[in-house]
């Protein structure tokens, strides 16, 4: 008896993925007519046969979207995480959501489960590193799809960008960091390697070449203990340091405690601006200044558009820029 004929067997057949095959058998709208056809015409090679009836057990996706982020121990990004799920459900959508934790094999996983659940839409903040192969699967299968706050690095495959002016943040933080502190003003955190590293201190760099300044960096994991240990790292070793502008506000709350272990007072003896402005920079003592990111009225705004482009097919633009501005307080104002 010879063995019946699986999805994998039609995937294989049809040149797609399995997760596309299961959007045609759920006849989804997401799913370009081309694809539609090659995946049918291969149903009927392979003589499979669909159960719809199992499939009728594991739910439909229609009003299902899917959000995918990098990292959700960050309180940012867990606020961009509720803003979000808060806005969909204001527009009648339940949302799945999935956590990489910075592991592309893990995002991969996440990205196959949704498409296989039928998402009408996808918004992603990306982990980097891995290939393409999660998101040829969704530009195959034809979801609607952002990326948001960070995107991919290089490949062949692209999404609309929405995130934040990162450049104009770093240039509001540098200037005012040099127009209060003098000239040793140094960058803390973010992985060298990385677009977001680079993109978060672009305005930085520019500031301090445009004073003739050469950028000091200290690069490294943009959490609370690389900034502690820069702190303790800077306080005992580099006394040419005066201001610090940081990858985000994690890094700064760090560098916080390490200068307090170390005897140096912030807002005194040294000036550090964060990046985000998370609720905690404005409850720490001393209170954080910060390069303010409304991740609430981003998360709303961005979901709209999306829809718009499930509900009428109305693309967003390729790249779009969220304004910013600077917070001051006492981590830098010496008053």
């Amino acid at each position: 008896m010879s063995k019946r004929p699986t999805i994998i067997d039609v995937a294989k057949a049809a040149g797609v993925s399995k997760s596309t095959v299961s959007l045609v058998l759920q006849n989804s709208s997401s799913v370009k007519a081309e694809t539609r056809t090659q995946v049918l015409q291969a149903i009927k090679d392979t003589r499979y046969v669909y159960n719809r009836a199992a499939a009728n057990l594991r739910g439909a996706g229609a009003g299902l979207v899917g959000l995918i982020i990098n990292d959700l121990r960050n309180p940012y990004y867990t606020e961009l995480a509720t803003s979000v799920q808060m806005k969909f459900a204001e527009r009648g959508y339940a949302t799945a959501i999935g956590n990489s934790d910075e592991d592309p094999e893990l995002q991969a996983q996440l990205i196959t489960s949704m498409i296989e659940h039928g998402v009408s839409a996808l918004m992603i903040a990306p982990a980097y590193g891995g290939d393409d192969a999660p998101f040829k699967d969704i530009q195959q299968a034809g979801i609607p799809t952002v990326q948001v706050l960070r995107s991919l690095s290089g490949g062949a495959v692209s999404f609309p960008l929405f995130s934040m002016d990162y450049m104009t943040g770093g240039l509001l933080a540098a200037d005012h960091m040099l127009t209060t502190w003098g000239k040793g003003i140094a960058f803390v955190g973010g992985v060298e390697s990385r677009e977001i590293t680079i993109e978060r201190k672009s305005g930085y760099v520019k500031k301090m070449r445009d004073m003739g300044l050469d950028p000091i960096y200290f690069h490294g994991e943009s959490n609370r203990t690389f900034g502690y240990e820069t702190a303790i790292e800077i306080a005992k070793n580099h006394p040419e340091i005066k201001g610090i502008v940081t990858f985000n506000d994690l890094v700064a709350l760090g560098m916080l405690g390490g200068f307090a272990q170390a005897g140096v007072k912030v807002g005194e003896d040294i000036g550090i601006v964060g990046f985000d402005d998370i609720q905690e920079a404005s409850q720490c003592y001393p209170k954080l200044s910060s390069v303010r990111c409304d991740v609430n009225a981003f998360g709303q705004q961005t979901v709209d558009v999306l829809l718009n482009w499930v509900e009428k097919d109305v693309r967003p633009n390729d790249q779009v820029r969220f304004p910013v501005d600077l917070v001051l307080r006492a981590s830098s104002t010496r008053e």
